[in-house]
Parts: C-alpha cells; structure tokens; sequence
C-alpha cells in the first residue's frame, strides 16, 4: 500500500533463524527500553528488501503466500516479486485507459492484487524473474524504480491528448516494464521440472477461494461486504466488514492455530518508528507520561517528541471503533504500507505486541527487519487483513457465511 500523498520507499532474515526463535531472543539497545519475548510465532521465509520501490504490496502478501505453502507443504519457496508487480502495473494501467485515465496511475497495490495474479497470471519463483535488470544491489542508491513509475506514468499520462487509441498502445507499455524487469517467463525450469505459472501454483495447492480480505468501518454494515475506498483497491476487491473486536480475534486466532496474514496498514503516525516499534503513544498527555517539562515539552520538534514517546514502554490510548472511523473519514488512516503478521511476543511489562514482518531489509530496525506493533496500534492502524478462511474463528464464518 502506499501513501495517498506519498510513496513508502523502502527483508535478508533466515528462515531457521525464525524456527529457533532467535529474534524474539534479539533485544533492543538499553537506550531504547524495549525487551520482548515470544508468546507464539509461525514460520515466515527471509525478510527482503523492497528498496526504493512502492511495491510493499506484493512482498507482504507474497511472503504471506510463502508462509502459506511452508504450512501446507513444509516447503521454502522464494517467489517473484516483480513478475506479480508487471501483470498487476499493465492491469491497472488497462483499467485507468478505460476510464479515460481519470483513475489516478501509481505503482501502488493491495493484498488482492497479487491474489488476481496468482489465480488469473500464476507465479513463478524468483529466479524465473528476478526483477530490476540494472542497479539495485545490496548498496545500490540509484532510484531504478522510480526511473521506471516516471516512463511508465508518462506514458500513460501521454494517452490523455489522443483523440483515439491505437490497438497496440498496450505493446509499447508493455515494453517499458519488460525493459526495466524483464519479460514474465511463459515457461520456466524448477528444481528439474519444467512448469507454466499457473501450474506451478497448482503444484503448490494455492487456490483464491481459499483467502478472504476483512476490514473494520462502520459506514457500511457489520457482517456484510464491501469494497473499501482507497487508491489501491482499484479492483474492487469485496471485504468482509466486521467490527474492531472480531477483527483482532481474527488475528489471534490466525496466529495460535499456525497462520499468518497479510496487514495493509498506516505507518506514518508518530508512534511508528524506523527502529522496529509501533505503539498508539498518549501524545495527549506527552509531557506527564514522559516525564518532562510542560514548557520543554511544548517547545521540542515533532521528531523529538517521537523520540521521547517511544524510547521504553509507556501508557497508549484506548482505541474505539469510532476512532478508527474518525481516522478513515478525515484522510488520517490511508492505504500506506504493506506487512506480514506472524506472531505475539510481551514487553518487559507482560504488554502484549505482534511480530511483523517488514520488507524494508535487516537493517532498518533493532530486531533484524522485524517489527513489533502493540495491541493499540494494530486496533487502531490495520486498513485490513487477508487471511486463509479457515483460520477465522468458527462463530465468526458463521455469521459471515463463510
């Protein structure tokens, strides 16, 4: 997901790291007053690094899919990330034409994006496509990515002046990604078999029917569907509306009975840090819970004040569901960024938080590209969530009718 106004720019974390448990071991510096201990965590294949791309997208619900056939298959699998982003960016471009470009073009995506690809495109692994064709290593600065969102919205912007369209304006579109990405294979060889894309997902058992999208607002009715209003859902994708409380026992039920899930979520509040946390901090009452001076706290920057609201553990707000609408409604909470759930851990105080999975590389957090997110934050931050449908809690199909 990315920012309304902005884009995201942007995980190398082993997966027998994970399985031994040594990140809930990994501690933050003294300075920063946060220790964690797993509660419960499944297993998730290694952080990437989506670099200065606004494609967090497709590495969060690609690594959820990923997590998906290590639990069905106890298989390691590293898929594509941009084959999924050049189907979906010609999808999307195709759906703004048509529209006589009034949709606004941006490399943007949500989790159903990619589920479209998978059942419609298929996938293919890594190595069938590995992505960028110049730049992007390990120390890369060179912005490829936004070379390429600049040719490619270009080119599209440059459709607006015709009076009509030829029949292969698609062609030269398509020509753009493939220079920049290469050409999605139409064959490719695994581990000794030759596969298409789709069935190489048929190999791995992944079916659409198998996933739903959930979301909580209450400008629609509880227990129905909707498509919800972002950028990004240009799709249209139909989410169950549920409220706030049943969308995090979701999220723990998921969680306790070995599933992840893909979390479309805003990270741009102050609590949201580069150094792995997330927390909803009581900003009302910033100088009291901090320990500071009334007249020293209303005189520090913004960046200070978040410095000193998320260095150790403190009080947070109490999230309701009309603060989540009241967020939605005036523009607070948008279609942001892109993350894998896949676990629970407590703080030194027994608060409890869930373990995150980034795709901004191992670097950028204390805890090896892991992020942990308190109750209150996912309350409050999650857009919506994409989840394999049996690991909603069973009352809670019924009523969806699931």
């Amino acid at each position: 997901m990315i920012k309304r106004l902005f884009f995201i720019a942007t995980c190398a974390f082993s997966i027998s790291a994970l399985a031994q448990n040594d990140t809930t071991k990994v501690k933050s510096d003294t300075t920063e007053g946060f220790r964690f201990t797993t509660i419960d965590s499944v297993a998730i294949t290694p952080v990437k690094d989506q670099n200065r791309s606004s494609t967090c997208w497709a590495f969060s619900t690609l690594g959820f899919l990923e997590s998906e056939v290590l639990r069905e298959k106890g298989k390691e699998v590293d898929f594509s990330e941009m084959y999924v982003v050049s189907k979906t960016m010609m999808d999307r471009a195709t759906y703004c034409v048509r529209l006589y470009n009034e949709p606004h073009f941006a490399p943007g995506g949500s989790a159903y994006d990619v589920i479209y690809c998978m059942e419609h495109y298929g996938l293919v692994p890594q190595e069938a496509m590995p992505g960028i064709r110049y730049g992007w290593t390990k120390n890369d600065t060179l912005p490829v990515h936004s070379e390429l969102d600049k040719v490619a919205g270009g080119y599209l912007n440059g459709l607006k002046s015709l009076k009509k369209l030829s029949p292969v304006w698609k062609e030269g579109l398509q020509a753009i990604y493939d220079t920049y990405l290469g050409k999605c294979p139409e064959e490719f060889e695994y581990e000794g078999k030759k596969y298409t894309p789709k069935n190489f997902v048929e190999s791995l058992g992944l079916k659409e029917e198998n996933y739903v999208s959930i979301t909580s607002y209450t400008h629609h009715p509880f227990y129905e569907k909707f498509a919800l209003e972002v950028p990004d859902n240009w799709r249209m994708d139909q989410m169950y509306n549920v409220p706030m409380e049943d969308m995090m026992r979701i999220i723990d039920h998921a969680i306790a009975n070995g599933y992840t899930l893909a979390w479309a979520a805003d990270v741009s509040e102050l609590g949201f840090t580069r150094k792995g946390i997330g927390v909803v901090p009581d900003d009302d009452h910033g100088a009291d819970i901090t320990g500071s001076d009334m007249a020293k706290w209303v005189g520090m920057s913004n960046d200070k004040k978040k410095e000193e609201l998320t260095k150790k553990p403190l009080p947070e707000k109490t999230i309701t569901q009309q603060m989540r609408q009241d967020a939605f409604d005036n523009w607070e909470n948008t279609d942001d960024h892109g993350m894998q759930i896949f676990g629970t851990a407590k703080d030194q105080n027994g608060k409890k938080y869930y373990m995150i999975k980034n795709s901004w590389g191992t670097m950028r957090s204390n805890y090896k590209g892991i992020w942990y997110v308190s109750e209150a934050f996912m309350q409050y931050k999650t857009n919506d969530i994409l989840v394999h449908k049996n690991a909603i809690p069973k009352d809670i199909r019924k009523k969806l009718g699931i």
